[in-house]
């Protein structure tokens, strides 16, 4: 099979279980988005992840690729129904002890802080910005479709996620969190 089919050329794209849409189409932004947020942490486990953060982001980047796969397929395809893999609607709550398990590390924050630190910390600080975009672009997809709201929910929980892991790679590599002071 080649990598390139040319049926993209004027501008279209194919989703899942059937039917063509143009490339800016929201869904195609949505999983675009998705994918986008794939890669960041795909880079923030090349940066090197401390301890158990390296195989949660494993775990992440698998559920990131289902999330893709779920918002590539219209909520009516018929066609290779058989193959449609769907985000379970308890995958946003599956986040939560993961998050609790980060911050039993970390001292409570008493302000912002600013994205940085060491290398991992910075990439997961990136990652959480890519997901929060992931999050608005599937929030424009769910009021334009009948997309129902377990990616929305998942992405808003992972953020949050991808925030207390890029503080605690930083605690655990030395590297301090830079406090945020207005000018």
């Amino acid at each position: 099979m080649r990598i390139y089919t040319r049926t993209g050329d004027g501008g279209e794209t194919g989703l899942f279980g059937g039917g063509r849409v143009p490339k800016d189409h929201p869904r195609v932004e949505a999983y675009g988005a998705v994918d986008e947020l794939n890669a960041a942490l795909g880079a923030a486990r090349a940066a090197g992840l401390p301890g158990h953060l390296e195989p949660l982001a494993a775990r992440l980047q698998t559920e990131l690729f289902v999330l893709g796969a779920d918002l590539a397929t219209p909520p009516d395809a018929a066609a290779r129904a058989d193959r449609i893999v769907r985000l379970r609607d308890e995958a946003a709550t599956e986040l939560e002890p993961e998050i609790d398990r980060c911050e039993a590390e970390l001292e409570p924050l008493k302000t912002f802080v600013l994205p940085g630190g060491g290398p991992a910390g910075a990439a997961l600080h990136l990652a959480r910005t890519i997901c929060r975009r992931a999050e608005r672009r599937v929030a424009g997809l769910v009021r334009v479709s009948a997309t129902g709201p377990a990616p929305l929910i998942y992405l808003n929980r992972l953020a949050d996620l991808l925030f207390v892991m890029a503080r605690l790679a930083n605690a655990r590599t030395g590297h301090p969190e830079t406090p945020w002071r207005p000018s």
